[in-house]
């Protein structure tokens, strides 16, 4: 509403600098209630109310403006009769497509700008009645087609805003496809641990960080006893069952975020251990291996118990030491995993990497 006061208090300097005084005086008065209504407007929408104590305080304020346009052109007279009018029916228009508001309210504006514009009209003594009626037809068209514009305008705008916010959702969705798809990528789907993938990059990303392995770290190869002869005995359904509590057991014996568990095989499963020594790794080893002992997991086919066992190679690259590739490092569980299978099953070995030495079987504590 500040520019209906500015454009008011502007039209009134030019006036007084170019016009008579009487005819500024004859339009003083009607030009002081444009101030208020605008100001009264204002205050209607200063804070949040009623919708219809809104629309009625809009349509009362902009019919007082509207009617104060008029009324100084009235009471000059003359050629400020017309022009006040078309001033008048500018005001209006610029109302309609400025204000955010329903199209009923719209509708009521326009129609009390053109029924001013009528009335005043017809008191005009230089207009016959048909010029009269002609122009408040032409004007009451440019009106009409005015809010068919705006309305025009706001659906547009809300398409465009609906076609916004569903580009936003299918973009969120996109995200959360691409989400899942990456941990399908890293993610075992039986057992629900991390896959052979992941844990070759977690490797590489270690190694990368610490080249010196300055906190040392074990590798863990973890082997079901016998899994064949389970699915062969069993079923595959049952060998699946067993796969899921072996990664289960595994993943609750991991000391804290750091140690990392992967399927690494069909029954391989391979344990990272960042900045664990030989002896810390042989305890988590250890532990594994009870566990799943303990568990008594059906195996009625086994030569090694009744029940499903694990067999455990243990490498470690001790801090300080003469640094092993990763793969260097999982060849050596590797070993150590063979050796505990050639010695029995159900055990842990673990490989030491000094020359002429051999495997030690860390479950008897025989060489």
């Amino acid at each position: 509403m500040a520019w209906v006061v500015l454009l008011d208090v502007l039209s009134l300097g030019i006036y007084a600098i170019f016009l008579p005084e009487n005819m500024v005086y004859s339009m003083l008065l009607p030009a002081s209630m444009i101030p208020p209504a605008a100001l009264a407007v204002v205050l209607v929408f200063s804070k949040p109310r009623p919708l219809w104590f809104q629309g009625a305080g809009l349509l009362a304020g902009v019919a007082l403006i509207l009617l104060a346009v008029s009324l100084m052109g009235v009471r000059v007279g003359g050629e400020f009769h017309e022009r006040h009018l078309n001033v008048m029916l500018s005001v209006a228009i610029t109302a309609i497509i400025m204000f955010p508001i329903p199209l009923s309210w719209t509708g009521t504006v326009g129609g009390i700008a053109i029924g001013l514009y009528l009335v005043f009209q017809l008191q005009n003594p230089q207009l016959e009645l048909v010029s009269v009626l002609a122009g408040t037809l032409f004007f009451g068209g440019g009106i009409v087609a005015t809010i068919v514009a705006r309305r025009t305008m706001t659906i547009l705008a809300q398409k465009s805003f609906l076609l916004e916010l569903r580009d936003l959702a299918r973009l969120g969705e996109l995200a959360e496809a691409n989400e899942r798809l990456e941990l399908l990528a890293i993610t075992d789907p039986l057992t629900g641990i991390a896959n052979r993938r992941f844990m070759i990059d977690a490797l590489d990303r270690l190694w990368q960080a610490d080249p010196a392995r300055a906190e040392g770290v074990a590798i863990l190869m973890c082997d079901i006893d016998e899994f064949k002869r389970l699915n062969d005995s069993l079923g595959h359904s049952e060998g699946d069952r067993c796969l899921v509590k072996i990664a289960a057991i595994i993943q609750s014996c991991l000391r804290d975020d750091r140690d990392l568990v992967a399927r690494y095989g069909g029954e391989e499963f391979l344990v990272l251990l960042p900045g664990a020594d030989e002896t810390t790794a042989i305890q988590t080893a250890e532990q594994i291996r009870r566990r799943v002992e303990a568990a008594s997991l059906p195996h009625p086919a086994s030569h090694v118990a009744p029940h499903v066992t694990v067999s455990i190679g243990v490498a470690t690259q001790p801090a300080g030491a003469p640094v092993a590739s990763p793969e260097q490092l999982q060849h050596q569980a590797d070993e150590a995993l063979y050796d505990a299978k050639r010695a029995g099953r159900n055990r842990v070995s673990v490989y030491i990497p000094e020359p002429d030495t051999h495997l030690v079987d860390c479950s008897t504590g025989k060489e």
